[in-house]
C-alpha cells in the first residue's frame, strides 16, 4: 500500500471528515453501570503481536548498556518462567535467543499462522520456531531473529509496570493463529460463524486468519461477517457504557454515497509513513450488532459509549475527548494506530511505549482513576519464540491443524460436537494489569487467556456468559492480579517518560495524553495548523522539497510567517535556532499564534540525512516554548534536514528544513 510521506517539504494536517446521513435516534447518555468490585471503569490496551519471552524472557534481569535507559529491579522482585541460562546456552531449536538491542527496536515481523504456530510447537518440544515461523525477509539475523528478545532497556515501561503493578507469566492466546483470531476472541471467546465455510482466512466456518470485516467500508472487497453474540451485545442488554477506539478509525474524506475513507498516517520511529488504521484489527466491524459500518462520529461527546450513530465504535481521539470531560465508558478497549500498535514491521517497542504511557499517564491525572483498572493483553505471539508448551483445551482435527502431525491439535473426543479450527491454548504472551487496585511488584502463575478479560468484564458487570461454546465459560481469572481487600493499601500512581520508559514523579512538561488524532494524507483545507521554522545556522536557499510535495498546495506553507497559504491566520507558528556541534545539537523554539500557549502539543525533532534518521527526540510545548536536545552516534558536519512535528488535538503537522552543521 502506498501513503505519502508525512514529511514532504511542507504540510500534512487533518482535514475534517463530513459524516453523511442523519443521525440516528438516541437516548440520554447511560449512567454509570454498577460493578461488582471497585472497578467502575476497565480499559484495556490491546496490543500487537508479542510472545512473553520475546518481552518478558529475561525479567528482572536488564543488561543496561551505557547510554541506554537502565532498568534496576527492585528488592523482592519475583522471578518468572523466562529464559533460564540453558534456555539461553542449550536451547533445543537451531540457534539460540539473542538480546536484541535498543537500536534493533523495529523489526521484521514473524510468520504467525494457525498452522505455522502448531509446527513450531512440535509437538510440545518448542524447537522448530526458526523452521515454521520465522519471517521470510529479516535481514542479516535471518531465521534466527525469531528466537530472539527484548530486555528492560528497550520495553523499559512495560518491565517498570510489571515492577510496581502486576503481570502474568502464564497467560495464552486463547487459539494459534494471528491478529483477528485473537481480537475476536478477546470480545466474543467464538471464532466460528463466519457468512462464508471457506475464503482467505477461514476454514470450516472458522476464522483461522486475518480475513476483512465486510461491515467496514474501509476494509477491502471479499470480507467475511459473523454471526453470534459478542461482549458488546451484553452490554447494550445492560445498559453498560462501552466503546471500541482505534487509531485511524475517524475518515479522511466521505464521498457523496457515505462512503468513508481512512487513509490517515504516521512515521514511526524508523521514519517509515504507517496508515494508521488496520481493519482487521477492529472485530466489532465482523458483527452486524456492533458495526458502524460508515464510521460515523459520536452525536456528542456526552454520548461517547452509549448508543447512537456511531453504534460504539470511535477514533482514538473520541477516547480522549471523553476522558477529558468526564464521560469515561465504563469499558473502553484501546487500540494504536498502527505505527505504535506494537506489531513488528510497522511498529516497535518504542512506538508502543509513547502510546501506553501517554494514555496511563492520562488516565491517572483524571478523577476517574480511582476506580479505574487498565490491563495491557496482546493479539498474538506474532510467531516469536517462547519456550512454554500451551496447554491444549480446546483440540481440533481440522485441514490446518498441525500439532501433532497432518491434520490434528491434540485429540478430539469421540463424538465431539466442537466446533473445528479452534485449537488452543496457543502461544504465551504478555499480561499486565495497571490500578490502584492491583497487587504491586506481583507476578501471577495461574491459568489465563485472552478471553479471562472477556470473563471480567461479564462478571463484574454481572453481563452472563456469549455462550455458543465462547471461551469464556472456561477462562481463568485475572482476579488473582488485584487486591479487593478494603484494609489493603492501594497501588500508587507511576508516571512513565514516553521517550525512555522510566519512572519520573510527574507526567513529562505535566501534558495530559496527546493520543495522536487521525492525520489525513489529503490536501489540507484552510483552517489547518501552520509551522513556520528559522533554523539557525546556515539555511539552504536552495531547498528542494521531497519529490511528492512539489505539486502539494500546502508544500510551501512552511514559508509563509504566521498564515496559511489561504491567507488564514496560522494557529500555531515556531521559530526555532539549532545550536552545538559534533555528536550534541540543540534546537530551542518559540511558538506564537492562537495555540501556542495550548496544553497537549508534543514536538518531535529528527536529524536526517536522506532516509536515515541520525538523532530523534521529543517534548512538549509549555508556555509557548520548545527545548530538547539531539544527541547522534557520530559526529555530524555538513547538509542535513532538520525535521519537525507538532501532534495536537488537530492532528500531525510536519515540516522539513535543509540546514548545515
Amino acid at each position: 500500500m502506498r501513503t505519502r510521506p508525512i514529511f514532504a517539504g511542507g504540510l500534512v494536517a487533518a482535514a475534517a471528515a463530513v459524516a453523511v446521513g442523519l443521525a440516528a435516534a438516541h437516548a440520554d447518555p447511560l449512567p454509570l453501570a454498577p460493578a461488582s468490585t471497585p472497578i467502575k471503569h476497565l480499559v484495556v490496551i490491546f496490543d500487537e503481536n508479542e510472545s512473553f519471552d520475546h518481552y518478558f524472557g529475561t525479567y528482572p534481569n536488564a543488561t543496561n548498556p551505557a547510554g541506554q535507559p537502565r532498568f534496576t529491579a527492585k528488592d523482592g522482585t519475583p522471578s518468572v518462567n523466562g529464559l533460564d541460562p540453558t534456555l539461553l546456552t542449550n536451547n533445543p531449536n537451531s540457534f539460540p535467543p539473542q538480546r536484541l538491542d535498543r537500536s534493533e527496536a523495529v523489526t521484521c515481523s514473524q510468520n504467525h499462522g494457525y498452522g505455522a504456530e502448531q509446527n513450531a510447537f512440535d509437538g510440545g518440544l518448542m524447537d522448530k520456531f526458526p523452521e515454521f515461523t520465522a519471517g521470510g525477509s529479516c535481514g542479516p539475523r535471518g531465521k534466527s531473529i525469531v528466537m530472539d528478545y527484548y530486555d528492560g532497556n528497550t520495553v523499559t515501561g512495560l518491565w517498570n509496570l510489571a515492577q510496581n503493578f502486576a503481570m502474568s507469566d502464564n497467560s495464552f492466546g486463547t487459539n494459534f493463529g494471528p491478529s483477528t483470531v485473537g481480537a475476536v476472541n478477546l470480545i466474543s471467546g467464538q471464532t466460528h460463524g463466519t457468512d462464508v465455510p471457506t475464503s482467505s482466512g477461514v476454514e470450516n466456518n472458522t476464522i483461522i486468519g486475518d480475513p476483512q470485516p465486510k461491515l467496514d467500508d474501509c476494509a477491502n472487497p471479499g470480507g467475511v461477517q459473523l454471526s453470534g453474540k459478542n461482549v458488546g451485545d451484553l452490554m447494550n442488554t445492560h445498559n453498560v457504557s462501552w466503546g471500541w477506539f482505534q487509531g485511524g478509525f475517524k475518515p479522511t474524506s466521505v464521498d457523496a454515497t457515505g462512503k468513508a475513507t481512512c487513509n490517515s498516517s504516521h512515521p514511526n520511529v524508523a521514519n517509515a509513513t504507517i496508515r494508521d488504521y488496520v481493519q482487521h484489527h477492529e472485530p466489532f466491524q465482523y458483527y452486524a450488532s456492533t458495526a458502524n459500518i460508515h464510521h460515523l462520529p459520536p452525536t456528542s461527546t456526552a454520548m461517547i459509549g452509549s448508543s447512537d450513530q456511531a453504534n460504539h465504535q470511535y477514533d482514538l481521539s473520541d477516547f480522549d475527548a471523553a476522558l477529558s470531560s468526564g464521560h469515561l465508558p465504563s469499558v473502553s478497549f484501546l487500540k494504536a494506530a498502527a505505527f505504535e500498535d506494537g506489531h513488528p514491521s510497522n511498529s516497535d517497542p518504542l512506538d508502543e511505549q509513547h502510546f501506553v504511557a501517554r494514555t496511563l499517564n492520562a488516565l491517572e491525572q483524571s478523577p476517574e482513576w480511582a476506580s479505574t483498572a487498565v490491563v495491557i493483553a496482546y493479539d498474538d505471539s506474532d510467531g516469536w519464540y517462547d519456550h512454554v508448551m500451551s496447554p491444549i483445551t480446546s483440540p481440533s482435527a481440522a485441514t490446518s491443524d498441525a500439532l501433532n502431525g497432518a491434520g490434528k491439535c491434540g485429540n478430539v473426543p469421540a463424538g465431539s460436537t466442537a466446533y473445528p479450527d479452534r485449537c488452543g491454548y496457543g502461544p504465551r504472551q504478555p499480561l499486565l494489569v495497571v490500578s490502584p487496585y492491583a497487587k504491586t511488584n506481583y507476578v501471577d502463575h495461574a491459568l489465563t487467556d485472552q478471553t479471562s478479560v472477556l470473563k471480567f468484564i461479564e462478571d463484574n458487570w454481572q453481563l452472563g456468559r456469549v455462550g455458543d461454546q465462547s471461551f469464556d465459560a472456561r477462562a481463568g481469572s485475572i482476579g488473582n492480579m488485584f487486591d479487593f481487600n478494603p484494609e489493603a493499601k492501594r497501588a500508587p500512581k507511576v508516571f512513565l517518560d514516553p521517550e525512555t520508559g522510566l519512572v519520573v514523579k510527574t507526567p513529562p512538561n505535566g501534558s495530559p495524553s496527546g493520543n495522536p488524532s487521525a492525520t489525513p494524507t489529503a490536501t489540507p483545507t484552510s483552517t489547518s495548523t501552520t509551522v513556520t521554522t528559522t533554523v539557525g545556522g546556515t539555511v539552504d536557499s536552495d531547498y528542494d522539497p521531497p519529490a511528492d510535495a512539489k505539486d502539494d498546495p500546502a508544500a510551501a506553507a512552511y514559508t509563509v510567517g504566521g498564515t496559511t497559504t489561504s491567507g488564514a491566520p496560522a494557529k500555531l507558528k515556531l521559530k526555532c535556532t539549532t545550536s552545538g556541534s559534533g555528536k550534541k545539537f540543540t534546537v530551542n523554539c518559540t511558538a506564537t499564534g492562537t495555540d501556542a500557549k495550548a496544553k497537549g502539543i508534543a514536538v518531535r525533532f529528527r536529524i536526517a540525512k536522506g532516509a536515515s534518521i541520525l538523532a530523534t527526540t521529543r517534548t512538549t510545548l509549555s508556555r509557548g516554548r520548545a527545548k530538547a536536545t539531539l544527541k547522534a552516534k557520530k559526529a555530524l558536519k555538513g547538509k542535513y534536514t532538520l525535521r519537525i512535528a507538532v501532534t495536537s488535538k488537530t492532528g500531525v503537522t510536519g515540516i522539513a528544513q535543509s540546514i548545515r552543521l
